[in-house]
């Protein structure tokens, strides 16, 4: 876990970059290796990506960053993209020196059921090895109304602890009162996604600072830091606002990457 959430502060940044499955090659992961260069250089702590995409070329270069090997996908080509199924095994991730493994599952698509099932018998894996398990829980599907709804999302939550998750990572529901209720209803670490993609970095800090002042423990933010004018400024100042307790607008005025 150490080689994930920072001991110092017991915070983790997480740069979500299993993107190439879901969507392909998006702007900004083009070549993973050289995008976990950057923000590795920023100072995040791990990254997430696919076993075929550490094969190619994660250890070796840059900074030391923590390794989480994503264990499940879908396509945005498929017919049900909430849809997500197994795709690698944590003995898989062990071979490659991962430090944890990943599984999504959206409550409430029509194949939760086999989602949750995943979730579990991977949990019972990783116990027995002693891996990490980062659960990225949703509320999405057909019955979902609202995936930021406050009650949605602190079920979803809850749902992966209850399950075995190590690390929890679900959306921010858009004010500190109400993911307040959230986290408290999550009795492991959880972490913050970065959404769709913001508007202005100011807007990105500000979310990521709220979320914090309501007791998350840190972020796993993708597509708004790798397509991000400047990956490695955009995760230093991240960083700042979740290691340092740095303010968003403070942090927003930070115009070095060093």
């Amino acid at each position: 876990m150490e080689r994930i959430i920072n001991r110092r502060t017991g915070n983790a940044v997480i740069i979500p970059m299993d993107h190439g499955v879901t969507v392909g090659p998006i702007k900004g992961i083009g070549s993973v290796k050289a995008m976990a260069n950057a923000v590795a250089s920023g100072g995040a702590d791990a990254a997430v990506v696919h076993k075929g995409a550490a094969a190619f070329g994660h250890r070796g270069y840059g900074r030391d960053l923590g390794l989480i090997i994503h264990l499940s996908a879908s396509t945005a080509l498929g017919p049900d993209p909430n849809d997500k199924v197994l795709v690698a095994t944590v003995e898989e991730a062990l071979k490659l020196g991962a430090d944890g493994v990943s599984v999504q599952v959206n409550v409430g698509a029509e194949n939760e059921g086999r989602m949750l099932s995943t979730l579990g018998e991977i949990s019972r894996t990783c116990q027995e090895w002693g891996m990490p398990l980062l659960a990225m829980m949703y509320p999405r599907g057909k019955r979902i109304k609202d995936e930021y709804d406050p009650e949605a999302v602190a079920h979803a939550a809850r749902v992966g602890a209850e399950l075995g998750a190590d690390i929890v990572k679900t959306s921010y529901t858009g004010d500190p009162d109400s993911f307040a209720r959230v986290i408290e209803g999550c009795p492991v670490p959880l972490v913050i996604a970065g959404g769709p993609k913001v508007e202005s970095e100011l807007d990105l800090l500000v979310m990521v600072e709220r979320a914090i002042d309501a007791g998350a423990h840190g972020v796993a933010i993708g597509r708004n830091v790798f397509q991000a004018e400047d990956p490695v400024l955009t995760t230093r100042r991240i960083c700042k606002v979740v290691h340092e307790g740095m303010s968003a607008s403070e942090a927003a005025q930070i115009t070095t990457a060093e």
